[in-house]
């Protein structure tokens, strides 16, 4: 079987033959008919809404008509330079004491009982367990305070240690860049605060009158 081949120029002459046939096609208010369409985003994909020094907010397209929901985001590497763990970190607002969540994913061959150690700057470090593990990595879910956040904002780096599960006796560091998190986590507090606002619209109150006859 052979291949036709169609020159760059022979084709571009092709294309145009359609579109110039549709472009005397208007619309009563003016518009195209050229029936092209320039697509939609599809539901779940991930894209970078914005980056603040080290920091990147990443959004999940959500259905059409509702907010996307968006976190901070960071990828971990070794001193080698090789990518190890990703960082996703999200505001919880309303939680007392509990001001953010995040999600550390882990290779799989991370050794599970060694557990996950934090440590801001020069600080003593925190034990975190890990939750479970998929495909696709280890998770560690963590609960971090205003205390918390205060570390981040005043910090350098804070210290990810985790155990190689074939090598159980060593420790793997990873830095995560403390650079640009104020800013970014204040974007998205502000991000998220007119996020719930539009659900709140989407989902609406109850009719008070509606309510009341009820009664």
């Amino acid at each position: 079987m052979k291949l036709t081949i169609i020159t760059a120029a022979a084709l571009a002459g092709l294309l145009a033959l359609p579109l110039a046939a549709q472009e005397t096609e208007t619309t009563e208010d003016g518009g195209d008919t050229l029936g092209l369409s320039t697509g939609t985003p599809e539901v779940g994909s991930t894209y970078l809404e914005a980056e603040f020094g080290d920091w990147e907010m990443r959004c999940v397209t959500a259905p059409e008509g509702q907010p996307d929901p968006c976190q901070l985001y960071q990828l971990l590497r070794d001193q080698d330079g090789n990518a190890v763990a990703e960082f996703n970190l999200f505001d919880v607002p309303n939680e007392g004491d509990l001001a953010a969540g995040a999600t550390i994913v882990t290779p799989l061959d991370t050794l599970l009982t060694g557990q996950l150690r934090m440590a801001v700057d020069s600080a003593q470090p925190r034990v975190y367990p890990f939750s479970f593990c998929q495909p696709i990595g280890c998770f560690v879910r963590l609960g971090l305070t205003h205390g918390d956040l205060d570390a981040f904002r005043a910090g350098n780096v804070a210290t990810i240690a985790i155990v190689p599960l074939p090598a159980p006796d060593q420790v793997v560091a990873l830095g995560l860049s403390l650079t640009g998190f104020t800013a970014g986590f204040e974007a998205l507090e502000a991000y998220n605060a007119e996020a719930r606002v539009q659900m709140e619209a989407l989902i609406g109150t109850p009719d008070t009158e509606s309510t009341e006859a009820t009664e």
